[in-house]
């Protein structure tokens, strides 16, 4: 600053904020590109990490038919759309993946958004307003909590895939205010937990007070359901389904499949949709050319899920706790920080890429490593993980040797 001013109380207030976090909860950003199939470095480091850590579910991102759509999209229409979709930012590659979309899911309609945070928040936005009533599973993403601010609706927390808490809450909503819109907000494959709800349970809860349900299959599209359809396949009480492109599509950008009263809602009313540049064409032609390799083979997904299914049975034979769920996320509870963050810097020494991940991401008293199982994944890879966890606080005095996973 010039001429001795001084510091105006904004700025000393954010470095006083920043001054207070934790040493265990600063988060830095790190640079990785590809290093060969399933690896990934620092530039100029010559030690590459094997990714345990992406999205990249069935290793489409790098797909010869996906990058051949997506350069052919780039080069029919350009990198950007250049305008919103109700200006003139509609290409029919568009039209197409939200038309194959919807009759992939079973649905009327599908929305595209350019960002999966968006989808979710312009969802919610829709279905409630500050008369409202959302309730939530405890562990909802960040970006669903977001539409409930934006919304103005009341929040409130049912137990994590827990059924009655939920129908108690509905039931008392309705004991109390019986016309009062009601919202229902859970995801099909949490992502920091690895867990899945009884989706059918929820869903005919849903249905017997009245509420709409709205699941968040970002990370479930693809891998769980029929045809990788997701856990909402087949339950018409679900009012919305949420996914995303950039896990087990390999791509970018994020949509909304609905019936056609909640989508021609959408369509008018919401900002979230109306007022941003549409999503890229390149990524629209990526994602469709998944969803056509979806469609096509389906071996991929059952496998990783089997594998899935052997690690976490080999780290609970290791002493560790099983990590809930079926899905490819496993996720290990540490406890605090420093441990969590020590496990990560363990595994990286052993060229293992797992993130720590830590409050407010996840409860107090639950930091993490999150291991992500990828198609493609050489075998060996459970053998290098187990020896660099070593054994786990329940471990046995001579365990079975680790299957090559």
């Amino acid at each position: 600053m010039s001429g001795g001013a001084a510091e105006p109380p904004w700025r000393w207030q954010l470095r006083e904020a920043l001054a207070a976090l934790p040493h265990e909860r600063r988060r830095q950003l790190r640079s990785l590109e590809p290093a060969a199939t399933g690896l990934l470095q620092a530039p100029g480091s010559a030690a590459p990490l094997l990714d345990l850590a992406s999205n990249d579910y069935l290793g489409l991102s790098r797909h010869p038919a996906v990058l051949a759509a997506a350069a052919a999209e780039l080069s029919a229409s350009g990198l950007g759309a250049g305008a919103s979709r109700l200006v003139c930012g509609t290409r029919p590659i568009h039209l197409r993946l939200e038309a194959e979309l919807a009759v992939w899911l079973g649905r009327e309609r599908a929305l595209l958004f350019p960002s999966g945070f968006q989808a979710n928040l312009a969802a919610v936005v829709a279905l409630a307003d500050r008369h409202s009533l959302v309730v939530a599973d405890r562990l909802i993403h960040h970006s669903l909590l977001a539409g409930v601010r934006s919304s103005g609706a009341t929040l409130q927390r049912f137990a994590h895939n827990d059924p009655s808490d939920l129908e108690r809450r509905l039931r008392i909503a309705r004991r109390d205010r019986p016309d009062r819109r009601l919202l229902v907000l859970c995801e099909s494959l949490y992502s920091m937990e690895g867990s899945s709800p009884p989706l059918a349970a929820l869903a005919a809860l849903c249905a017997r007070y009245g509420a709409p349900l709205l699941v968040d299959e970002a990370h479930a599209l693809g891998v769980l359901g029929p045809g990788g359809r997701g856990l909402a396949q087949g339950l018409p009480e679900v009012a919305i389904v949420s996914g995303t492109f950039g896990k087990a599509f390999g791509s970018g950008g994020a949509f909304l499949a609905c019936d056609g009263l909640v989508g021609d809602w959408l369509l008018q009313s919401s900002g979230a949709f109306r007022y941003t540049t549409a999503l890229a064409p390149p990524l629209a032609a990526g994602a469709l050319a998944a969803l056509h390799w979806l469609q096509v083979d389906s071996g991929v997904a059952p496998a990783l899920l089997a594998r899935a299914e052997r690690w976490r049975a080999a780290l609970e034979a290791a002493g560790w706790p099983r990590p809930p769920g079926t899905g490819p996320i496993l996720s290990l509870r540490l406890g605090d920080d420093l441990t969590a963050l020590a496990a990560q810097e363990r595994l990286a020494a052993a060229g293992l890429l797992a993130l720590a991940i830590r409050p407010p991401t996840v409860p107090e008293g639950t930091a993490r490593l999150r291991l992500v199982l990828r198609h493609g994944l050489p075998s060996g890879s459970l053998g290098r993980l187990l020896t660099a966890l070593g054994p786990g606080p329940g471990s046995a005095p001579n365990p079975l040797p680790p299957s090559p996973g």
